[in-house]
């Protein structure tokens, strides 16, 4: 061991979990926990339970679990909490949503019958392919918000929870960029009181959250935390928040494959991207606005993965194009294309084609529950909560947060790597740097 690790509270008692939309997303990941509970399936994609982490050398042979290795909540003691502009519980949004299956449903029916969704905060002009009557209604913003604080306030007294984390499994906002009302809290307070047309509700949600002392977590490419008024009230709050836009399809394949083509030095002409999805986020995305909102997201990671500036010989003239396309016989059960125009050894060309049919919630639900259980580990660490931003969780984000003038690390490997040396770090252990060269000596 290095040193003695750093101070981390015990994760006591029961750990509320809210979370604004009651989707595919989170239906499956409040579904797949319970099930998990019940010992009716297994946490597949989670790293928190299904993951490992090497300490020492590779001759000591210590790879413990990471839910062993460091303090997490446990499973049993999530509490659940939603909003939705649609009062369905979150067996019948769950049905609707078409991701998992009646019999795995039905195996716990109960559970998530009792599970019904608070009104929403919800502007149309946002989401312009959704409208509900589940929503809040208040004279300004900062009602609004006030509105969520007492929710919030009620659901940790009425089910004796220690600590809360919220997550934004709702939908993507319509494209926004920051403005003078997102630059300092005491502008964001007056924008909630004022009724500005540049705070979102995800903003609300998140404002709420920090203010009554609960991390935030930004699953979808909005803007949401990520503009100094937030990032202020989180530091100031001293409470970790992370964002943005879950890692699943497309992406996760780019931020995979990426980092193998520059470790080979093998170039890049082209990259084109499309995709069939029919759920309520190919619905959502079928605007264009919300579809600019997910396109900043998904275009950024290749920039930043290939360093053209560094490459420019391999990299400078990458054409890349991402498409979106809502079609509804497909369901959760989204399509991604690509093809990538590749060249090597004298410049002669070659291609790769993918076609992965993959189930964005199947793989969103485990990001969720890993989300979950690092931000709350991260409120009882000072040492990160102080921080604000948690760049070490980049690992399951499009998009990742880090602090103004740096730019994000998008190889999902590095991610990895930073990721488990954080928590190497946390526990007193040596950082691993897989130099290697003492097993020769």
């Amino acid at each position: 061991m290095s040193s003695q690790g750093v101070a981390i509270a015990p994760p006591e008692g029961k750990l509320g979990v809210l979370i604004p939309g009651m989707g595919a997303v989170a239906t499956t990941f409040v579904a797949g926990t319970e099930a998990v509970r019940r010992g009716l399936a297994q946490p597949i994609g989670s790293l928190t339970q299904m993951g490992t982490v090497r300490l020492g050398k590779r001759t000591d042979g210590r790879s413990p679990a990471i839910k062993e290795f460091v303090p997490l909540a446990r499973l049993d003691d999530l509490v659940f909490a939603s909003w939705d502009l649609f009062p369905d519980n979150a067996y019948e949004a769950a049905l609707k949503a078409g991701v998992l299956e009646r019999p795995h449903l039905d195996a716990v029916k109960d559970f998530l019958q009792e599970l019904r969704p608070m009104p929403a905060v919800f502007e149309h002009k946002f989401v312009k392919n959704l409208s509900g009557k589940n929503v809040k209604k208040g004279k300004t913003k900062m009602d609004l918000a006030a509105q969520l604080m007492d929710d919030i306030t009620t659901f940790k007294k009425n089910n004796g929870l220690n600590r809360m984390v919220m997550v934004w499994c709702a939908s993507t906002e319509t494209f926004l960029r920051p403005s003078a009302v997102h630059q300092s809290l005491v502008a964001f307070e007056k924008g909630l009181k004022s009724n500005s047309p540049e705070v979102a509700p995800s903003m609300i949600y998140a404002y709420a959250a920090l203010k009554s002392g609960v991390p935030f977590a930004n699953g979808a490419p909005n803007l949401t935390v990520d503009v100094p008024a937030l990032h202020n009230l989180a530091l100031k709050q001293e409470l970790p928040v992370c964002g943005k836009d879950f890692k699943t399809g497309q992406t996760l394949m780019k931020t995979i494959l990426a980092p193998g083509l520059k470790a080979r030095l093998l170039g890049l002409r082209g990259w084109f991207s499309t995709s069939i999805l029919g759920n309520r986020n190919g619905e959502v995305l079928d605007d264009p606005g919300s579809f600019r909102t997910k396109e900043e997201s998904k275009l950024s990671a290749l920039e930043y993965i290939l360093q053209p500036d560094l490459y420019p010989d391999l990299y400078r003239d990458l054409y890349h194009k991402v498409r979106i396309n809502y079609y509804p016989p497909r369901g959760d059960n989204k399509e991604g294309w690509d093809n990538l125009d590749i060249f090597g050894w004298l410049g002669y060309p070659m291609q790769i084609k993918i076609d992965f049919l993959c189930r964005d919630s199947i793989l969103a639900a485990p990001i969720v529950l890993d989300l979950v259980l690092f931000l709350d580990l991260a409120q009882r660490t000072p040492e990160l909560a102080r921080r604000g931003i948690q760049e070490w969780l980049s690992f399951y984000f499009k998009s990742p947060m880090t602090a103004p003038g740096l730019y994000p690390e998008h190889d999902l490997f590095i991610q990895l790597m930073k990721l488990k040396n954080t928590l190497r770090h946390l526990r007193g252990e040596e950082l691993i740097t897989h130099l290697g060269l003492e097993y020769y000596d």
